[in-house]
């Protein structure tokens, strides 16, 4: 149990630092073509992606004699969570990335969107789930370290923040249903399915909203390619895989420091081209920060242990 909780964490980590190393990659992205567009696109990879390792998986399973065909209910909860997790992960970026398009800037959309660190916790009361104390603390702490880690200016709040903080919310109630509905099943058919549920909405209202055009396609295909597979059809795939193995709160956390690995990747990008960029001290605040919540998430776990000995 305890090693499937330590590889749960590790899956949410390696999420968290492909999400973080995306930013870029989806700022470049939308210079070629609206969000609806970028949304489609990326869901389409990240489902087609995931379909040959779901045959190699079942192949591997087969050989070992260790494969066992899913039953007509399995199959029907499957596409039901996956349906409902590609609902509300397609709100979730759409509201993300209509925020910034209407000017949220990205150091507070990063701080904004991570706020669902707060309120998975506070889902889980609704559903009568206890949160140890020092998780709370764990919680503030982590807030406060994405704070001094995007926010460099003054804090205030505009009307485009609150879409913003919508996309937050959302994104919490993602967390908390993958939590509750997807723990039994197939993480990756879920997740599979989960993006061609939003390739389909988004494609939808891509013909109705935007005007997609495949020059557009052709000239973003990099920024496409790599948040299609990697931010999509990988982080997201280890969102679900992590979380079936770990504390929803704790998975959280780990996610949140999507923006510290941003931090981290923007020092790596400018060294590589030369120009080193060192964090600033509200930066290096804000990692010290980071790294202290998610220490304070295994404390839990270190007194249960000593208790029962």
């Amino acid at each position: 149990m305890k090693s499937q909780k330590l590889i749960g964490n590790l899956m949410l980590l390696l999420a968290a630092l492909l999400w973080g190393t995306t930013f870029v990659a989806q700022s470049e992205g939308m210079d070629h073509m609206g969000p609806l567009t970028y949304q489609a696109a990326r869901s389409v990879l990240g489902g087609i992606f995931l379909i040959p390792i779901i045959l190699a998986g079942d192949g591997i399973k087969k050989k070992k004699g260790t494969f066992k065909a899913p039953d007509k209910k399995t199959n029907k909860k499957t596409l039901t969570v996956g349906i409902i997790c590609g609902i509300v992960l397609t709100v979730a970026a759409l509201l993300q990335q209509y925020g910034i398009a209407l000017g949220t800037t990205s150091d507070k959309a990063g701080f904004i969107t991570a706020l669902y660190i707060v309120l998975v916790p506070v889902y889980g009361l609704f559903l009568k789930k206890k949160v140890h104390p020092i998780i709370w603390v764990s919680i503030g702490v982590a807030v406060f370290g994405l704070y001094f880690l995007c926010i460099q200016g003054d804090f205030s709040v505009l009307p485009c923040d609150l879409v913003t903080l919508a996309c937050a919310v959302v994104f919490a109630l993602h967390i908390t249903v993958i939590d509750n509905l997807a723990s039994p099943l197939d993480g990756v058919r879920i997740s599979c399915i989960q993006f061609f549920t939003s390739a389909v909405i988004s494609g939808i209202a891509m013909f109705i909203f935007e005007e997609p055009s495949i020059a557009a396609l052709r000239d973003g295909w990099i920024s496409v390619a790599y948040a299609g597979i990697l931010s999509s059809g990988v982080a997201y795939t280890l969102q679900i895989l992590g979380q079936q193995r770990t504390d929803p709160c704790v998975a959280s956390i780990l996610m949140s420091l999507e923006s510290l690995f941003a931090v981290l990747g923007t020092i790596a990008f400018t060294a590589i081209v030369g120009e080193v960029q060192l964090p600033t001290a509200r930066e290096w605040i804000g990692c010290a920060l980071m790294f202290t919540a998610i220490m304070l998430t295994q404390v839990p776990d270190i007194l249960k242990k000593s208790t029962n000995k």
